[in-house]
């Protein structure tokens, strides 16, 4: 009997996160080549090589549409979504400051062009990518082994430790990623049934983050601004940032509860059928 080994989830999660590694990787040289405006197209175009490998994975590895990725609403769903990260940091940045964490001096020696367009593009290739690999690729795979809830629990599992390694990382940090951004962004996929505004939610984070000048996971950034720190690490997320505060993981699962909810409304009134199809 004929098997058609490419339907295995395992193998299409791992060859399509492959090819997305490395053409992202391939892009990501070219763009450290450039500046400015030629930075963010080269930023642009690996956002569209990277979710057309996704999608050429999904074709012809999972034998399965993309309705994750469909076009109609494409834009309002990004937009949702930029003003969903754009909200939840900035109200977690204002609530840290205003207990005395933060505290932020405009940067003379910024260009501001320079910093937006530095910003917008690294945010925008690192959103694109991580969301295709784990809120698409992984969270397909467990959904069909174990269903939506065993899916959005891996994955955030996953994404807390893919985060172990960068500066400042700890197993708190770890932790928070986990709930703040695993399970949020991973809720965001489960609530709105598509990808468009997990991306959009993810690149607002990360975007809004190196404009002000706070650290993104770990990663210093030359923002707008000079941020300085003051007091525990519990509020202010310490040398890796505004992930590893307990503000954001307060206020992401307020805002992940209502998502959870909608998307479970979502599957009793469609059926676990059309659900684990995303359509």
């Amino acid at each position: 009997m004929k098997t058609n080994f490419g339907r295995f989830p395992v193998v299409w999660v791992i060859a399509g996160a492959i090819g997305i590694i490395l053409v992202d990787a391939l892009f990501r040289s070219l763009t450290e080549r450039v500046e400015g405006i030629s930075a963010l197209l080269l930023a642009l175009a690996s956002g569209y090589a990277v979710i057309m490998v996704y999608k050429l994975t999904m074709k012809y590895l999972a034998r399965r549409s993309t309705p994750e990725l469909s076009r109609q609403r494409a834009g309002i769903e990004s937009v949702m979504g930029v003003l969903t990260g754009t909200i939840f940091i900035a109200g977690s940045t204002l609530i840290i400051a205003t207990m005395g964490g933060y505290s932020f001096h405009w940067s003379n020696s910024s260009d501001t062009g320079t910093v937006l367009l530095s910003s917008v593009g690294t945010s925008l290739g690192a959103a694109i990518v991580e969301e295709l690999i784990f809120r698409g690729l992984i969270f397909h795979a467990l959904n069909k082994w174990g269903g939506s809830w065993l899916a959005l629990a891996v994955t955030s599992l996953f994404f807390g430790v893919a985060h172990l390694g960068n500066p400042g990382a700890t197993l708190w940090s770890g932790f928070a990623i986990a709930l703040e951004a695993g399970v949020l962004l991973g809720a965001a996929f489960m609530w709105r049934r598509n990808l468009w505004f997990a991306m959009g939610l993810h690149f607002a984070w990360n975007a809004l983050e190196g404009l002000i000048g706070i650290p993104v996971s770990g990663h210093s950034t030359a923002g707008l601004f000079t941020v300085k720190v003051h007091g525990d690490a519990l509020l202010t997320g310490g040398d890796f940032g505004l992930e590893g505060s307990i503000v954001p993981v307060i206020i992401s699962l307020l805002i992940s509860i209502p998502m959870l909810i909608g998307a479970a409304r979502n599957r009793a009134s469609l059926g676990e059928a059309d659900f684990t199809d995303l359509r």
